[in-house]
């Protein structure tokens, strides 16, 4: 009798979680129509900007972007700190994703080069480690 008693126990509990799962989906929110979950601006539609402030945030402001000379004067600060005794020889610009980046070529005092990239925003990278010419 118990074990019948708890299988109908169990039994009735997955159908009330499962009563109550389904009266929280209600009935638009199963697909796409109205007072469903999917809509406009849902998989950036005309409403996305309303509905991810964040996002429309984003694309007000203006990105950051570093000039020849300043992205010599990061990578001369650098050095001074992690590689005493480098020196800048030259700043080239290319195309980075969709805005200009920098490669600067340092040259150590026993005639080694080290190769940095400076991003738009200013952040200095090693690429690709020592080289010995």
């Amino acid at each position: 009798m118990r074990r019948i008693l708890s299988a109908a126990v169990v039994a009735a509990s997955v159908l009330l979680v499962t009563g109550a799962a389904l009266a929280y989906m209600g009935p638009g929110r199963m697909g796409m129509g109205p007072g469903s979950m999917m809509g406009p601006g849902m998989m950036g539609g005309a409403e996305a900007p309303a509905a991810c402030p964040g996002m429309a945030a984003a694309q007000t402001q203006a990105p950051a972007r570093v000039t020849q000379e300043e992205a010599k004067a990061l990578v001369e600060e650098y050095a001074k700190e992690y590689l005493p005794g480098f020196t800048v020889e030259k700043v080239l610009p290319f195309g980075g994703r969709r805005m200009l980046a920098y490669q600067v070529e340092l040259k150590g005092p026993k005639g080694e080069t080290r190769t940095f990239h400076v991003n738009p925003w200013g952040n200095v990278m090693p690429f690709p480690g020592p080289v010995a010419r």
